[in-house]
This record gives structure tokens, C-alpha cells and sequence, in this order.
């Protein structure tokens, strides 16, 4: 459409007309646009009663804001790091704490499915909570109760994963319909504000956004829904990310020695050591602050597989201006439409060579984040956009950086890994999850990996 029309066109999908910008010098004409005239909570609020069953309260978008602020972010997000942490030390290295050696065997799976399990299933317990251990000699009793329980959800969370793409545009057959509303009410059952008080170390992000809810008299099986909301919102993109990251820093030896340069740096100067019958080291959001190099692998891995579509709903006639000065009218009840993957992602002239994978395209000589990137010899404000932008720019994106960033540097300090196939080809990514956040592979990718220690 963009070869046939230029950079602002407009379609009819599934009812509505979408106007579509794919010029990234003119994103902020919607970016930044008063709410008044384009409202992204119109679309929100639609798909989230279609997947979850939720009926957002007033200003819903707003508290969720407020919460995240609070929790996901600053000083709320030294303690949810410190507990991400100790819960990816219990999945990933129990072998280690409880002196057994089987996991210094290799073992075999798939790199997706391994990725996603284990961020999922740390991000779920640092979320909502642990089996409460009373007495000494229950904790590691109530650590295997976590590590049992969390992999049984995330085997039923894939499930509902993989059926997400068809719920969300209302396609599902009568079978499947079926499977989704059975998982629905699992999750519902599973994540029952009444069960929040057996549980201990729950998030400040999970408590506060029950107790507002309760507070302004919303029925508890409307809570139970919006607790499923708040996991997939905050566990569906962070596993399959840690996916791609992995595996494209395996298949570029370079990109690899560099990231683990700059790990075996910070730990040298925290004093931590990784040695056989030593402590476990400790990540702290501190230490994670200063990982130039693979915070420039995380951008650039986002760049090639993100691709959220940012929507907004038209409630009054207006017009948009382009950066070449011309103005087009939209019509009220329209919707106007970002795609920044194809459009600015992969645009070449923004990012050289945009289908390769370099590590260190978002680092200056200096090793400070590069910011500087130009189309049409104008600097780009907007030159990825895995997050999204404006009000609709996800609110959880710094515990998700935090998370992908813990479980790569565990898995390069304390996991011999490797592709059973060198010449592992990269799969395709599945086009059927375009516009839901970072996008899931076509087939998995067979690895191996062992403890070092």
C-alpha cells in the first residue's frame, strides 16, 4: 500500500477505516495528539474485554498507569528486581543451592520453549507472590511447591498463548472457543484475588491494583480477571524477547564475547566471583544500570522482532500533519494507525542494513547509548519503537529490560549452552502475532545446555 500510495493511506478492515502513517517523521502528529482527539482507550478497553473478559472501571488505563509508575519503575523497582532475582535463582540454579550434580549433565530442549518457561515463570512468582515458608525446614519445600505450580500454570499459559492471535481478532472455531474459555476460567481460579492472601512476597503492583479495585466496589470475579490481564500484559513479551536475544547473541560469536566482557566486568567490580561452593551472585538494578553493550543487544534484538501496531481511536473530525507540511482530514469514528516495524525498524535508510543483527548498532564510539538516527537528513524521533509511544507506551518496560537482561547474564555466567545445530538456520517469525508486542518464531531451535558449577 505505502508503493502504491504514499506514506498515509487508508483501508477498511473488519469494519472500520484505518488511516495508516508509515513516514517516521510524521509519528508525531499521532504521539503526541491531545487524547480528545485520538484515544487509544477506545481500542484497549475493546480488546481487553475480548481476550480477558475484563470491563475496565473509569479511568482504568489511568490507574494502571499510576500503579506501574509506582511499582515498575525508580525505587519500586529495586525491590521487584531483588525479587525477580531470587526467583530466577530457584528455578535456574536450585541444583547448585541444594549441592546436586545432575545438573552438570547436558541436557536438551528447545530454546524457545526453555526461554519462556523459565522468564515466565520468574516474572509470575516476582508478580504474585511465593508459598509461604513458616519454619526453616519448609522453605525448600515451599521453593519446589513454587517451582512445581508455576511450571503447570506456564504449560496451561502457552496454551492460551497460542490462541491468542485468533481471540483477539474474534476468528476462534467453536472448538477452540471452547479451549479458551476453559483456560480463562483456570486462569480466573488461579489468580483469585481471595488466594493473593495465602500467598507471601506479593508485588506491590499486584496488591495496590486489587486494593483500588476493591475500593471502588468492583465484584472480586471481575478482579480475578483483571489479575489474568495483568499476567499476560506483563509475562507474554518478556520470554519470547529472551528467545531471540539468546539466540542471536549464539549466532554471532562477537556480539556474545562482548556481552560476556562487559558481565565478567560488573561482577568484578561488585567483588562477585562465580565459583564452585561459592554464594550466588546477586543482580541488583544497580549493577544492571551499567551494561552498555547489552542493553545495545536488547534494543537491536527488539528492533528485528518487536512489532506492536499503535491505534488510536478518531472521536472528532481532524486534521494530521505530515512532515512535508501537507494536511490530511481524518473523519471522527475512524482509527489512525502506526506500524513502526516495517516502517521505521526495517527501513534502511534509518538502520543500514536493517535485517542484520548488530550488537552494537545503538552504541556511540564511547560506549554510551546512540540516539542519533536520520531519514531524509532529519534526526528520527521515533527510530524503534518495540514499547510503543505517547499513552499507550507500555508501562512495564523497565522490570521487562530487567528481567531479560537477569536471565541472560545467569545463563552466560553459570550455563555452558549450545545450538545442536551450528548452522541453525533463524527461523521466521510468525506473522499471525504482527501488532501484539514481540513476535514468536515459526518452529523452535534445538539447544543444549548444563550447569558449569
Amino acid at each position: 500500500m505505502k508503493k502504491l500510495h504514499g506514506d498515509i493511506f487508508t483501508v477498511q478492515l473488519g469494519g472500520f477505516y484505518f488511516t495508516f502513517i508509515t513516514d517516521p517523521l510524521s509519528f508525531g502528529s499521532v504521539v503526541k495528539e491531545a487524547r480528545a482527539k485520538l484515544d487509544f482507550n477506545a481500542f484497549a478497553k475493546h480488546l481487553v474485554r475480548r481476550v480477558f473478559g475484563y470491563h475496565p472501571v473509569e479511568d482504568d488505563h489511568k490507574l494502571i498507569q499510576s500503579s506501574s509508575n509506582k511499582h515498575l519503575m525508580g525505587d519500586g523497582l529495586v525491590l521487584l528486581t531483588q525479587s525477580m532475582m531470587s526467583n530466577l535463582q530457584n528455578l535456574m540454579l536450585h541444583q547448585i543451592e541444594s549441592g546436586g550434580t545432575k545438573g552438570r549433565s547436558w541436557h536438551e530442549d528447545g530454546l524457545f520453549t526453555f526461554c519462556y518457561n523459565i522468564v515466565f515463570r520468574a516474572g509470575y512468582l516476582a508478580l504474585f507472590g511465593n508459598e509461604v515458608a513458616k519454619m526453616a525446614e519448609s522453605v525448600e519445600e515451599a521453593k519446589e511447591k513454587d517451582r512445581k505450580e508455576s511450571v503447570d500454570l506456564f504449560h496451561e499459559f502457552r496454551k492460551y498463548d497460542q490462541l491468542f492471535p485468533k481471540l483477539a481478532y474474534g476468528v476462534l472455531g467453536p472448538s477452540e472457543k471452547m479451549k479458551a474459555e476453559r483456560l480463562k476460567r483456570l486462569f480466573w481460579n488461579t489468580l483469585a484475588v481471595d488466594k493473593l492472601n495465602t500467598k507471601e512476597n506479593i508485588s506491590g503492583w499486584v496488591s495496590e491494583s486489587h486494593q483500588i479495585r476493591n475500593e471502588l466496589g468492583m465484584h472480586k470475579s471481575m478482579q480475578d480477571r483483571h489479575m489474568f490481564l495483568l499476567l499476560w500484559a506483563s509475562q507474554g513479551n518478556t520470554g519470547p524477547a529472551s528467545f531471540w536475544l539468546l539466540l542471536f547473541l549464539m549466532k554471532h560469536p562477537e556480539a556474545m564475547a562482548a556481552v560476556k566482557s562487559e558481565i565478567d566486568e560488573v561482577l568484578y567490580e561488585t567483588g562477585q566471583e562465580v565459583k564452585q561452593g561459592g554464594p550466588l551472585i546477586n543482580l541488583t538494578r544497580d549493577m544492571l544500570l551499567k551494561t552498555p553493550v547489552l542493553d545495545s543487544a536488547v534494543e537491536e534484538s527488539l528492533r528485528l522482532t518487536a512489532a506492536p501496531v499503535l491505534t488510536r481511536a478518531v472521536l472528532e473530525d481532524m486534521s494530521l500533519k505530515m512532515d512535508n507540511g501537507r494536511e490530511y482530514k481524518i473523519r471522527k469514528g475512524d482509527r489512525v494507525s502506526l506500524f513502526p516495524y516495517t516502517s521505521v525498524q526495517m527501513d534502511p535508510e534509518v538502520h543500514p542494513d536493517p535485517q542484520t543483527f548488530k550488537y552494537d548498532r545503538f552504541l556511540t564510539a564511547d560506549r554510551q547509548k546512540k540516539t542519533d538516527f536520520y531519514k531524509r537528513g532529519k534526526k528520527v524521533k521515533y527510530y524503534t519503537m518495540p514499547w510503543g509511544a505517547g499513552v499507550s507506551m507500555c508501562p512495564g518496560r523497565f522490570f521487562a529490560i530487567n528481567e531479560l537482561k537477569q536471565f541472560v547474564f545467569l545463563m552466560l555466567t553459570y550455563f555452558d549452552f549450545e545450538l545442536k545445530n551450528p548452522d541453525e538456520e533463524i527461523p521466521d517469525i510468525d506473522v499471525r502475532r504482527w501488532g501484539f508486542g514481540t513476535m514468536q518464531p515459526m518452529r523452535d531451535v534445538p539447544f543444549r545446555y548444563r550447569l558449569r558449577f
